[in-house]
């Protein structure tokens, strides 16, 4: 008879099986299961193994203690958790590839609205902070003309730039943080 098994039969009616013991039983078989369920999905997915096992066992012990019948209606219910996982990833995935329901953050030079909230500006003030360790001088325009409310002029005035070039650094910097910003 296995540990699984001895921890079923030892529950006390009503009472469930204790959840520490239980995952520590049954954690590999429960990594059999759950390599078993990427086989199928891996390439749909960024779960391994343990995550997954771990994961799921998150969402099977709600409670302190699991109220578990046998030994199979536990590995059968943990199948089922493995694939409701695994479902829910493969949606948030392609959530976040159609945007999550996030407003998109643009570079609007209207700083009399202020920023948007936030989040924007944290996300702007983060893809800035990649934008300098690339293209310094493009992290400079984007802070006086954004954060600094800046005309083109003043900015190239303060960099020793042409209005031309400040523009062009404007253009440069708007593509690139868009494309981090996504």
């Amino acid at each position: 008879m296995s540990d699984i098994t001895r921890l079923i039969e030892a529950q006390a009616p009503g009472e469930g099986v204790d959840n520490a013991m239980l995952f520590r039983a049954a954690f590999d078989e429960l990594r059999k299961l759950a390599h078993a369920r990427l086989a199928v999905s891996s390439p749909m997915t960024l779960l391994d193994t343990t995550a997954l096992v771990h994961e799921s066992w998150l969402r099977l012990s709600g409670q302190q203690r699991l109220q578990v019948e046998t030994r199979r209606k536990f590995f059968a219910y943990a199948a089922q958790v493995m694939r409701t996982v695994i479902v829910d990833e493969l949606r948030e995935r392609h959530a976040e590839r159609r945007g999550s329901g996030e407003r998109p953050v643009t570079l609007d030079t209207a700083i009399s609205d202020g920023i948007a909230d936030d989040d924007q500006a944290l996300q702007v003030h983060e893809a800035l902070q990649s934008l300098a360790q690339v293209e310094p001088r493009l992290a400079q325009v984007v802070e006086m003309r954004y954060f600094g409310g800046l005309t083109e002029a003043e900015i190239g005035e303060a960099l020793g730039l042409t209005e031309r070039t400040v523009r062009r650094d404007w253009d440069k910097a708007r593509l690139l943080l868009a494309a981090m910003l996504r």
